[in-house]
């Protein structure tokens, strides 16, 4: 049994959590990569995670099923004794005004983004709380902060997310458990990379430092909620907007 703590990332095959799975891979953490895509799509970070040292665990799961999420942490700690941080990243948009949106499109991002997020934790926490020990990360978005115009399905379960959070935060803190969201602004991943110009530009002028972020902004927060020096934050929502909300 490996030395090194273990990490289990959500939605990890690509885009913000693959690289959450790189910048900790390369702080020495062993990882383990879930989504619901097959190994294949994963095969890029997989191997990155393993050029820094890690030892690494690619796991096909659905975070809205329970059963999948009770089965996928059985494989984790019959493979590494146990989980010492989990990153709830894995999410979906189903994007339209309420008059529009279908009762599918709210349902699905509710059991993925909030849901998911109960599936994975539940899991997790009764071998975090005999370990007297652990970190969860809860990914939600500024949207679940101040609301979005065509996303009431995904606002809803980002704020839901953070009511999770400080609710979990104060269940477990006394166990040596530390639960935190960050919440990123706009971020240049795959879905911002097909807006228009003037929609970015327009969107840059909102923010006050003027540019997107990097997934590695959010990764960078991330790592530090896992580590030593945030041992004494928790119930804590980071906003990684570059000062979208001020």
């Amino acid at each position: 049994m490996s030395e090194k703590k273990a990490v289990l990332i959500t939605g990890a095959a690509q885009g913000i959590g693959a690289c959450i799975a790189e910048t900790l891979a390369a702080e020495k953490y062993n990882i383990i990569i879930t989504d619901i895509f097959p190994e294949e799509k994963a095969i890029n970070i997989i191997n990155k995670c393993k050029e820094k040292g890690a030892d690494v665990l690619f796991i096909q799961s659905d975070v809205s099923a329970y059963s999948s999420c009770e089965e996928t942490v059985k494989q984790v700690i019959e493979k590494f004794g146990g989980i010492y941080a989990l990153v709830n990243n894995a999410g979906i948009i189903r994007d339209s005004l309420l008059m529009r949106m279908t009762e599918e499109q709210f349902d699905k991002v509710i059991s993925v983004n909030l849901k998911g997020v109960f599936n994975m934790s539940r899991h997790v926490v009764s071998q975090m709380v005999r370990a007297r020990e652990g970190r969860i990360i809860n990914i939600s978005s500024v949207s679940g902060i101040y609301g979005n115009i065509g996303q009431a399905n995904y606002s809803s379960a980002k704020a839901g997310i953070i009511g999770f959070t400080k609710s979990l935060a104060k269940e477990i803190g006394g166990r040596g458990i530390t639960v935190n969201a960050v919440a990123p602004g706009y971020i240049m991943t795959e879905m911002t990379a097909n807006l228009p110009e003037n929609a970015v530009e327009e969107i840059k002028s909102r923010i006050s430092l003027k540019t997107l972020g990097e997934p590695k902004d959010v990764a960078n927060a991330v790592s530090f909620l896992i580590s030593e020096k945030a041992s004494y934050i928790t119930g804590h929502v980071l906003s990684v907007d570059g000062g979208m909300s001020l």
